[in-house]
């Protein structure tokens, strides 16, 4: 009991950054909760904390130890809530990995609705479009958008979505007109770097056989954000995912061509490692955004 007191008082250090704003979240003075990090760096045998009268900061050590402790003091919270008949809720830090332009986009207006629902999860997101290793890097979960991919993870579907090749009116009104999909190669294009197929862009004809056009890009970016706001400024063609430009088309701001080629489809899913017992915290918030996508706004 005492080390899980002492981990408990040394996690909250570390969360809030401050003794005295830990001791306030743990009921204990702040004279206790420096005694308990003390006594656990002594059990250690090594420094966890910095500290200097203006702040504290993790070391090295510190710094491994709390997301090992963390996840301890998460799975110990998970246990309880499983083991009470009576507070079967899901409960403890629940990381999530998403992608920055969809996050932003539909996913951070859902997650004050999750924690009004599910009160005891304390939600630690990061937004990126790098493809992490969940199991490696200590996420619970992970939405994707893309071409469906073999993995050892589990995948629920959340929605569909197509990449749309679009411009402005008045990128199309100044430049020459698009009359086959061959055209486009002569025209201005807004790439985003992280697309896969490079410079070259993949449509499936109205004849069902596909078609790859190579663009020349006047701009790239790793920002699908980047990619629409360059479009809006009439600098050339993108092709970029409806659930990014889908209030655009509808209000004019950009305009599709060429709709019957259709871009390729890309599959929204919620990952989560393979487990024998799926956490509550996890199927809890997997079964939310199920829910929450079942009517996709940009559809």
């Amino acid at each position: 009991m005492d080390s899980l007191r002492r981990i408990e008082a040394f996690c909250a250090v570390a969360q809030l950054g401050s003794f005295v704003a830990a001791a306030d979240r743990l009921g204990l003075s702040r004279a206790a909760v420096s005694r308990l990090v003390i006594e656990l760096e002594g059990q250690l045998g090594t420094r966890l904390l910095n500290r200097t009268t203006r702040k504290v900061s993790l070391t090295d050590s510190g710094s491994a130890y709390h997301e090992r402790a963390r996840q301890i003091l998460d799975d110990l919270a998970e246990a309880n809530a499983a083991a009470s008949a009576t507070t079967l809720r899901p409960a403890g830090r629940l990381r999530i990995n998403v992608p920055v332009t969809f996050g932003n986009l539909h996913l951070a207006p859902l997650w004050g609705q999750f924690l009004q629902r599910h009160p005891q999860v304390e939600l630690d997101i990061t937004l990126t479009d790098r493809l992490v290793d969940l199991v490696d890097e200590g996420y619970d979960l992970a939405v994707r958008v893309g071409r469906p991919q073999s993995s050892s993870l589990v995948a629920r579907p959340l929605a569909t979505d197509r990449v749309v090749l679009c411009a402005s009116p008045e990128y199309l009104r100044m430049a020459p007109a698009i009359r086959r999909i061959e055209d486009i190669a002569d025209h201005s294009a807004v790439a985003y770097s992280l697309w896969s197929g490079g410079d070259a862009w993949t449509f499936q004809g109205p004849e069902g056989r596909p078609h790859s056009v190579p663009v020349h890009p006047c701009l790239r970016a790793n920002s699908g954000d980047t990619c629409r706001a360059a479009a809006l400024a009439d600098q050339g063609l993108i092709f970029q995912p409806a659930f990014l430009v889908g209030p655009d088309l509808a209000a004019g701001r950009l305009v599709e061509i060429l709709p019957h080629y259709s871009g390729p489809r890309l599959d929204i899913q919620a990952l989560y490692p393979s487990r024998r017992h799926v956490p509550g915290k996890v199927r809890a918030m997997v079964d939310f955004l199920v829910a929450a996508f079942e009517h996709p706004a940009w559809t």
